[in-house]
Parts: structure tokens; sequence; C-alpha cells
């Protein structure tokens, strides 16, 4: 299994890459970042400055979307870094919850992520691409380069084409019966659609806290460090709600029955420890979605989610135990899961 570790670009610049830096010694092989341009520092002047002081780190947004940059651009900018650094980019991508709402519009349809995952990929790798009726090639793109595009999903719809037109499927929840389901879900439109499912990589990305032991004072700690995170998939579940409705065929109850309490969403908090708008968020659905305990429960867990298929774990690292999850992972976790 490999392992990535997802951060926010606050400033400043040099702790993100420091910790993406601590990371790739402690052997994880992915480095994600948020990509949200009134939230964050911009995500790609940060890359360049990790692939420099990493050797073999890939990086890239979980997630960008479709709306904050033209297409062109967003190939450019990922073929540029792989030119200098090798193919060690990756581009996750998805509706654009923050980045689209901070800035006062919706996040973009999921027939606007179908067009922008066939054109990025096709001229981050040096191919044609159409955009809407302008034919266009980045004649500076070597051959042998290559642009993996990885698809954030939830919903049937989007599930559903993750599998038909994704290199990969990016799951930002834990929870086992959730990750059998839509896993099974992405795997059956691949192979509706022609494809080896095998060729659609997985990836179930969470936060992670390490705990001593499991006693009730250390558990009710590592909890409230990630109850953030029930509160950021909500919003996700709170479209599905409104487009599905609260009790549907398609939609999954363990998924949307969290979030009859939730009265709004600041995103000034968004992705923080703390978050005040989201006191609604369950016990039970941080112990679900996250992963919480000792170093030997998050083995217990993690085998159970690569029995799944899960080919990546992506550690959601926004708490006050940044190093130590870090470090812990490398001396214990990741050894356990590839020895």
């Amino acid at each position: 299994m490999d392992f990535g570790l997802v951060l926010q670009t606050d400033p400043p610049a040099s702790r993100v890459i420091s910790l993406m830096k601590r990371a790739e010694r402690n052997g994880f092989t992915y480095g994600w970042t948020f990509d949200s341009a009134v939230l964050w520092q911009e995500p790609f002047v940060i890359y360049s400055q990790i692939l420099s002081n990493t050797s073999k780190l890939k990086v890239g947004p979980m997630v960008t979307n479709p709306g904050t940059r033209t297409w062109e651009v967003t190939a450019s900018t990922f073929a540029t870094l792989n030119d200098m650094f090798g193919n060690r980019t990756i581009c996750g991508i998805g509706r654009g919850d923050s980045a689209m709402r901070v800035a006062g519009r919706k996040p973009n349809t999921l027939a606007r992520i179908s067009e922008a995952m066939k054109v990025i990929r096709a001229l981050g790798s040096g191919e044609e691409a159409d955009l809407g009726g302008t034919v266009i090639k980045l004649p500076w793109v070597k051959p042998g380069a290559e642009l993996p595009v990885w698809m954030a999903a939830y919903g049937p719809k989007a599930l559903k084409m993750t599998g038909e037109e994704a290199d990969g499927f990016i799951l930002q929840l834990a929870d086992l019966y959730l990750t059998e389901y839509m896993v099974k879900a992405v795997r059956d439109a691949a192979v509706a659609a022609g494809r080896d499912p095998s060729d659609v990589k997985i990836c179930v990305a969470a936060p992670a806290y390490i705990t001593e032991d499991d006693s009730p004072e250390a558990l009710a700690h590592a909890r409230e460090q990630c109850r953030w995170f029930g509160g950021m998939v909500g919003n996700h579940v709170a479209d599905l709600v409104s487009k599905y409705g609260d009790h549907s065929d398609v939609v999954p109850e363990a998924l949307t029955d969290y979030i009859k309490a939730r009265e709004g969403y600041d995103y000034s908090h968004h992705g923080r420890s703390g978050n005040p708008d989201t006191q609604f968020v369950p016990d039970e659905i941080v112990d679900r979605f996250c992963l919480i305990g000792t170093a030997e429960q998050h083995i217990e867990k993690l085998n159970a989610l690569r029995e799944l298929g899960v080919d990546q774990f992506a550690v959601y690292d926004m708490h006050d135990a940044q190093e130590a999850v870090i470090d812990t992972y490398g001396q214990k976790v990741i050894p356990a899961l590839n020895s």
C-alpha cells in the first residue's frame, strides 16, 4: 500500500515543504495539498519547492477543479513540473467545494469535470485536445510525459464517471462499509465501460491521529482534533441530500444520516481542528470516517481497507500532532503494511 500526506498550504510555505520532506524520509510516496486560492497559498508554486527538496515524492492537489484555472493553464503547469522533475505529479480533481463557494461561485458540474479531465490529461501528456472548437497541443512536452487524473467522488453519478473515465478514485473518508460500497460502484462502472477495474487506483484519504493508548481521555482528545473532517465531508453530503433526498435508493444512509443536525458552514474554519461548525458531528462518525487510536489499531483498519482494494491511504495531517503522526507511520504503520 502507498501512503500519502495531505496538508493545507498555510504560510509559511517552508513548513509545508519541511513536513513533506519528513514524510518522504518516513516512507510516504505521495504529497497532496488542498487547492483553494482564497483560503490558502498557491499550491503549484509550493510543489516546485517540494519536488526540488525530495527525490521520489509525487505531488498534486486534493483536489483542484475545472473552474478556478483554465484547463490549458492547469495542464501546462503540471507538464512544466514534470519536465523539470520527471513524471512526479498527479492531478486530483473534483467539483471545487471551498475554492468555488468562497469566490461566490457554484461547484462545477460533472459534465464540466469530464471535459476538463480529458483535456488536462491529454495536454499534460503531450497530446492534442479540443478546447471547445480550438484544437491545441503543448509543443514542448517531451515524449514519455504522463499526467494521471484522479477524481474525488461520493454520489452515484460521480462514482460511475470515475470508473468510466478517471485514472484513480479519491474517497475522502475511511469508513469500511462505505469504502466497500463505493469501490464496488467505481469498479462496476469501469467493467461496464470495458476497462480493467485494476487500472483505476483507489485512494482513501482521512485524518489519522495516533494515541499512546485507547483510554477514554486519549480518544476524546483525538476525536476533537479530527471532528472537523465530518463537517468537511458533510458539505458534499448536503449536496447529495439536496439532490437525492434524505432517504434514497442510490445514496446509502450510512453516509447521509449524520448531517440532520447540520446548520451551516463557515469556510474560514475549513479543514481545521476546532471548527465551530462541526460540533454536530457525532463521535461515531469521527471513529468511522477517520483513523484514531494506537498504531496497532491503525494497522488493523488499514489492513481491512487494503482488503477492500485500497491502493493508497492519504493522511490528512491537520491537527496538533503532525510530526508525531508522520514519524509513527514511518516507524510502525508503513513497515507493518508493506512487510
